[in-house]
């Protein structure tokens, strides 16, 4: 089994080879024990391991079990399959909860989600999370608060939802808040892909499963000097304005892809990581979170984000605001109320 190979040859073995689900019916998630390590997989391969509904509250349900169990004494996170460990949550389907009229259901997904990641993070052993390939959104969430993180060179990561009308959540700007410079900030509001070398560099993770050759090259440390200028400050229509006039080839490339986020998400995500700056842990960063989703539910970028990119997929959102410099002051406040 390639995963349990992976595992073992970075010392996190010898793994069982038989995983199996567990006790709530769902095959989306599987689990192993031995040698006093719990092993957590995720199983949704084809879909990069995307979070559903049912593979939170399985993973919930099982660590309690494992809590009070003597015969484990740390867990393990990986994903099945080659291409990565989890792609984020499953937005298609809190996309048609709500076409369906029922916002709660899809309020509460995030909430569960967002209780998941808590639970990792604070768990009474030691978790250790292995993030290989694809780890974004909500991949990050279950993986980027872990006790132990280890990422491999080839990771591609991502907090894409400014991209189909979301914030960056799942407690991730607790995190960028405390990048260097203004990286998270960079992360946060453009979505943009980022390295396995700059996740280490903004402490997204602590330790490569090997060294590669080239461990040192972290592109967007390497682009703080326009990255650092730009991102300054609360206003996030300067912040394009400074892009776009910068000389840098690289920021004005910036300022194009932050004009075709939504508006409205772009200006609520740099409030957000400013606000995380200042919270004290990430129990309470997440508790915003789940305001702040509840709010963006309301706003309504978030549906037509998730048709243009995910269901239709012409790329064309029509956005509740056709520019950031237009997006009130007001509207970004209401979302936190």
């Amino acid at each position: 089994m390639p995963g349990n190979e992976r595992l073992e040859a970075h010392g996190l073995g010898p793994v069982p080879t038989v995983f199996a689900s567990g006790g709530r019916g769902t095959d989306q998630v599987q689990y192993a024990v031995a040698s006093g390590t719990a092993y957590i997989r995720l199983n949704r391969p084809r879909a990069l391991n995307a979070l559903t509904r049912e593979m939170v509250e399985d993973m919930c349900a099982q660590l309690d079990l494992w809590e009070g169990d003597r015969a484990v004494d740390a867990v393990v996170l990986d994903g099945a399959g080659e291409r990565g460990l989890c792609a984020g949550g499953d937005v298609l389907a809190v996309r048609d909860l709500i076409h369906a009229g029922d916002h709660e259901a899809a309020l509460e997904f995030w909430v569960r989600e967002y209780a998941l990641d808590l639970r990792l993070a604070t768990y009474p052993k030691p978790v250790t999370t292995i993030m290989t390939g694809y780890v974004m959104g909500g991949g990050l969430g279950i993986s980027a608060h872990a006790r132990h993180r280890r990422i491999a060179a080839g990771s591609i990561l991502a907090m894409p939802e400014t991209a189909i009308g979301f914030f960056p959540d799942v407690g991730m700007t607790y995190l960028l808040a405390r990048a260097p410079g203004e990286l998270g900030t960079y992360a946060a509001l453009t979505g943009a892909t980022f390295t396995a070398a700059d996740a280490l560099v903004m402490g997204l993770a602590d330790r490569y499963h090997e060294t590669p050759p080239d461990a040192g090259r972290a592109p967007l440390a390497a682009a703080r000097g326009w990255i650092d200028a730009c991102f300054a400050g609360t206003d996030a229509g300067v912040i394009v304005q400074r892009l776009a006039g910068h000389p840098d080839p690289g920021a004005r490339s910036c300022a194009a892809v932050l004009r075709e986020r939504s508006p409205l998400a772009v200006c609520v995500s740099l409030e957000r990581i400013r606000r995380a700056a200042r919270e004290s842990d990430l129990g309470e960063s997440l508790d915003v979170d789940a305001r702040v989703a509840r709010g963006m539910l309301a706003a309504g970028d978030f549906v037509e984000g998730v048709r243009a990119k995910l269901v239709d997929r012409d790329n064309a959102p029509r956005w509740r605001h056709a520019r950031i410099e237009q997006v009130p002051r007001d509207e970004v406040e209401a979302v936190f109320g």
